[in-house]
């Protein structure tokens, strides 16, 4: 008979302690050995936290290992042969010392040392030869430079003599011409006396004079020529059209009404004025001018008609041309004034120096009691010890012609590189604008004789001024007469008074009370050193 009986089984609130196993191979179910315990007793608790040491073990684990290949060692013995052909005898070496290693490995390390060190000091004298190479070469191509543009400098100015076109050509011309009349002069005087002296003076005289007459002449060809490029350089003004920049840099350019009557006109006006046209071209440049000045009616117009109307008359009888060049000429000059009335042209307007508004006339508008013209103000040079408004420009020149005889053409380059200079320094520079040609002749020739202050170069073309400290602006009291070479070096300096001599920098200050002294009397200047004297007392 059976009798069921219940089982009550109690799960355990600890892990059981691994006791061990095995696992099969086929099916990879692990079998874990079991063992019967009962429950460990509790220990009572006494309030305090107490705390077991376990002893550590070394874990060890088994792994098979199978090698790939299959090896064995065989050695030769009786019935059995192993051939020794490819065994290798070895023998122990000289045994040394770790003291003798360690000297081998410093011997080792210096001869290393010594091979980079020969290789790196040939890198280096290759690297400076090429240099030197470079430099040399660099020298010799700035030294090539000088001489061509010392060369192109004086061709340009030979040219300039020989076909004087501007007013500063002309002015180089009666330098020279001064010169040679110095020369000839104190020749004369150093070799003859009496009347042979006074009859070689009359005759250097005559030759003057046929040289200013000659001068003369080639000045009013210049004149004509220099007039006629001016008033197309205004028709090409009063032709161009609007430029502005757009947001995406480019340029951008609209013709308006004015443009367009502007490049009517300026055709027409080279049409007119240029010669060997045939018969039926030169009528139809006369017809074609005729209905555009017909669109006004007054008296200006009404001459133009009449004098074209006139030429085609004399033309249709067969007139030479010689014989016409007068009634052209005339035509040209009335089309011009037509051009240059802003009723007809518009454009031309913002223009003419002449203000068309008569109030306008009364504002910058000085008498010169040389010519006894009244001009604006920007005719008459005023230099910076000026108090009153004197004689304007063309006076001024003129005189310089028959007495002194002076070129200013150096000294105006000097100040045109200064002042290019300052402005693109962008830091607010104003006393540069306030010198003029005069000022920098006293400046170049009195205070700095006409030398670099270093090298003592005497070389206008070479020569610049540039600020003695680039920390404040320049002036004639914060200066220097320097090659361009030098100045370059000069203004790459952070501090000059570390730099110079203190002889050196001595003489350069004396020169700025010079010049201090002389300029001080001008009012223009006085604010500006004031306020140079004022600052160099902060520092």
């Amino acid at each position: 008979s059976f009798q069921e009986v219940v089982v009550q089984i109690e799960r355990p609130t600890y892990n059981k302690p691994f006791l061990g196993g095995f696992r099969n191979m086929s099916t990879g179910v692990e079998f874990h050995n079991a063992g019967s315990q009962t429950k460990p007793k509790k220990r009572p608790d006494k309030g305090i936290q107490l705390f077991c040491k376990e002893t550590q073990t070394v874990v060890e684990k088994n792994k098979p290992q199978q090698t790939r290949n299959t090896t064995s060692t065989q050695m030769t013995k009786i019935g059995l042969y192993v051939s020794n052909m490819t065994d290798k005898l070895i023998t122990p070496g000289k045994y040394f010392t770790a003291e003798e290693y360690h000297k081998r490995r410093l011997e080792a390390v210096i001869v290393l040392q010594k091979y980079f060190r020969r290789w790196h000091a040939i890198n280096l004298v290759q690297n400076l030869k090429e240099q030197r190479r470079l430099r040399l070469a660099w020298e010799a191509q700035e030294e090539l430079q000088k001489k061509r543009e010392k060369e192109e400098k004086l061709r340009r100015e030979y040219e300039k003599k020989l076909n004087p076109k501007t007013k500063e050509d002309f002015e180089l011309l009666y330098h020279d011409l001064e010169l040679w009349m110095q020369e000839e002069t104190e020749r004369i005087n150093r070799t003859l006396s009496g009347a042979k002296r006074k009859a070689a003076l009359c005759a250097l005289l005559d030759e003057e004079t046929q040289l200013i007459a000659c001068i003369g002449m080639h000045k009013l060809d210049a004149n004509v020529e220099n007039q006629q490029k001016a008033v197309l350089h205004l028709l090409d003004k009063c032709a161009q059209p609007r430029r502005w920049k757009a947001f995406d840099g480019k340029i951008t350019e609209m013709d308006t009404q004015n443009s367009l009557r502007g490049k009517d006109l300026l055709e027409i006006y080279r049409s007119i004025n240029t010669k060997d046209f045939l018969k039926d071209e030169r009528t139809s440049v006369l017809l074609t001018l005729k209905w555009t000045v017909k669109e006004h009616e007054c008296k200006l117009t009404q001459e133009i008609v009449a004098l074209i109307d006139r030429e085609i008359d004399l033309m249709s009888r067969e007139v030479k041309e010689c014989n016409l060049e007068g009634l052209r000429k005339r035509i040209s000059t009335l089309f011009l004034q037509y051009i240059k009335t802003p009723e007809f042209n518009p454009g031309v307007a913002g223009l003419l120096k002449v203000p068309q508004d008569p109030l306008k006339l009364h504002k910058n508008i000085y008498f010169c009691h040389s010519c006894e013209k009244y001009l604006a103000s920007t005719e008459f040079p005023l230099p910076a010890n000026s108090r009153t408004i004197g004689r304007c420009r063309s006076c001024y020149r003129l005189d310089n012609e028959a007495r002194q005889r002076e070129a200013y053409f150096k000294y105006r380059l000097i100040l045109e590189d200064l002042r290019k200079s300052e402005v693109d320094l962008q830091d607010d520079s104003k006393i540069v604008f306030l010198i003029q040609l005069p000022d920098m002749q006293y400046l170049i020739e009195n205070i700095w004789n006409c030398q670099s202050a270093l090298s003592a170069c005497s070389d206008l073309y070479d020569l610049v001024m540039v600020r003695w400290d680039k920390q404040h602006e320049w002036s004639p009291w914060n200066t220097i007469l320097l090659t361009k070479e030098e100045a370059d070096a000069h203004l790459k300096l952070c501090n000059v008074q570390e730099t110079y001599e203190a002889p050196f920098i001595y003489r350069i200050e004396q020169k700025h009370i010079r010049a201090k002294n002389y300029f001080a009397q001008i009012p223009a200047m006085s604010s500006f050193l004031r306020r140079s004297v004022n600052q160099s007392n902060a520092n």
